[in-house]
């Protein structure tokens, strides 16, 4: 997790979050991937390759798939899936995603990671099964993001799973109200 602003007068020492190369270093959970989207502009507008098979974000097809907004200010979440993975494109905005890996089998077990992605900087993530995830909504604007899936939204029996933002399980806190 970054280290946030002092509370008092003491001051704390930034600590390194990528490498020279531009890598992000930091804490990691098992099975999380993400790849950065390259945004290719020209005179026309923009074009920004959402998902390719070739990238290796996991064996299922794509065979749903839906867009999703978080207005300003904005927390959605704790959510967890058992038999899904969800295969997660930034479009725009700039929303702060945060996954905590519950996993008691899981190398990284305890850990949490958080990641600010804006139309500047897109990704495509895969959050793997049994992994509590929240997206806030740090921008000014509405923030907008694909969801592919790795099965079927089944509406007669959800694999979704929720926990209120504030809750004695998950060791992290939103800033915001979570409207």
């Amino acid at each position: 997790m970054m280290e946030r602003a002092p509370t008092s007068g003491t001051p704390l020492k930034e600590v390194q979050s990528v490498t020279p190369e531009g890598e992000r270093i930091g804490p990691s959970i098992d099975g999380l991937v993400v790849r950065e989207l390259r945004t290719l502009p020209d005179e026309r507008g923009e074009l920004c390759e959402l998902y390719r098979s070739l990238w290796e974000l996991g064996d299922e097809p794509v065979e749903h798939a839906y867009l999703a907004t978080v207005r300003p200010g904005v927390v959605k979440g704790w959510v967890m899936h058992h038999s899904q993975d969800d295969r997660i494109a930034v479009l725009f905005g700039a929303m702060r995603w945060v996954w905590y890996d519950e996993r008691p089998e899981s190398t990284t077990a305890g850990n949490v990671v958080e990641l600010t992605f804006t139309e500047r900087n897109r990704a495509i993530f895969v959050t793997p099964a049994n992994v509590w995830h929240a997206v806030e909504n740090v921008g000014e604007t509405d923030a907008a993001f694909v969801n592919m899936p790795s099965q079927h939204y089944n509406h007669a029996d959800p694999d979704k799973y929720r926990l209120p933002l504030d809750n004695d399980r998950i060791p992290f806190r939103f800033s915001s109200n979570g409207k």
